[in-house]
């Protein structure tokens, strides 16, 4: 069955000015958690807007610049530190919120990507399940997120060579574990995800063993 294209049918259904929210980097070990708020012109819409998963990574940098120039953005963060200390959910749902809180005017309603909804919204808060495959604005949303993201990741790759950043944006692949493994952890890596907690503990038990 092909996938469906995103439309604007659940903004016109909401009515009003409306923001799609997305984020990208819940699964990483490394880095900040991204998401970003868009309310999008409907009379200008980008061309070949879509979900940043079916876009390739030149498609969405084109899409990056043209939605920045022709809607209203704003990109909302939430740190290593503050993901280990709230969970990946809570910190994902936070950084929506500062997203929201960033449009430089307050949507009527912010349609969320998922099932799960920021507490502490300055407008209504409307989820959507696989949203960035359904809304344009949750599209946009994550085009924005991801892209953003990734190039936060490529510049700390700079800082923090061997770990492949640039190319697994903080990803688990095989060889940023192996990475983990050989040059152990960095203040960027979230020390609450298992396999960073488990090198951390190795680490712990193999000083108290030379101690001895």
């Amino acid at each position: 069955m092909p996938r469906s294209i995103p439309d604007l049918s659940h903004e016109d259904a909401l009515g009003g000015v409306i923001a799609g929210v997305d984020e990208a980097g819940r699964g990483p070990l490394a880095g900040p958690v991204t998401a970003a708020a868009v309310v999008l012109d409907p009379a200008n819409i980008p061309p070949g807007l879509n979900d940043s998963k079916m876009l390739s990574a030149s498609r969405r940098a084109i899409l990056f610049d043209l939605i920045q120039a022709q809607s209203s953005v704003a990109i909302g963060w939430a740190s290593v530190g503050e993901i280990d200390a709230l969970n990946i959910r809570e910190a994902s749902l936070l950084a929506m919120r500062r997203a929201v809180e960033g449009l430089p005017i307050c949507p009527d309603t912010a349609l969320i990507d998922g099932n799960a909804c920021p507490k502490d919204l300055p407008c209504r808060g409307v989820t959507l399940i696989k949203g960035d495959a359904k809304s344009l604005s949750i599209a946009a949303a994550s085009i924005i997120a991801k892209v953003a993201r990734d190039r936060l990741m490529a510049g700390l790759a700079k800082d923090h060579p061997g770990y492949g950043w640039e190319v697994n944006q903080g990803y688990p692949t095989a060889a940023h574990l192996a990475a983990l493994q050989d040059m152990g952890v960095t203040p960027h890596h979230r020390r609450s995800f298992r396999p960073v907690h488990n090198i951390l503990l190795s680490q712990a038990a193999q000083h108290i063993d030379s101690k001895k």
